[in-house]
């Protein structure tokens, strides 16, 4: 009995299936898991959590997960501005559900910080994120 196959073809079709995106949602108001959804809110709750953790940190996490944000800490205005969507892009573009960011609004918040809020357009909408540098 032969315990490899006889035959193996390269012509056999490979089907992709996307995976569900449900996942539990969390109120924001009582920090409880209220429900589960795999619409816009579920994004947004990936969104939040992608931008959060600090890639190459946590080995909880994959190396292509997180973001490099915290990088910028102390930087120059001018740098933080020219990284920032590089860095929100490149936390961003594993999620397939994310189509692209752009509309980014830099304001200095005092002399130290800056809140940059951008567009996250997504297969289920469009949202707005907004991070403290």
């Amino acid at each position: 009995m032969a315990t490899l196959p006889e035959v193996i073809g390269f012509d056999t079709d490979i089907v992709v299936a996307s995976q569900p995106s449900k996942t539990w949602i969390i109120d924001r108001n009582t920090m409880q898991v209220s429900c589960m959804d795999a619409g816009l809110e579920a994004v947004r709750q990936a969104v939040e959590i992608a931008l959060n953790v600090e890639r190459y940190k946590w080995t909880i996490y994959s190396a292509n997960y997180g973001s490099e944000l915290n990088d910028l800490v102390g930087e120059d205005e001018a740098y933080i501005i020219a990284e920032i969507p590089r860095l929100v892009e490149g936390a961003l573009s594993t999620d397939n559900r994310v189509v692209s960011v752009d509309d980014y609004v830099y304001k200095k918040t005092d002399t130290n910080s800056m809140t940059v809020s951008f567009t996250v357009h997504t297969v289920y909408g469009d949202l707005v994120e907004v991070i403290e540098t």
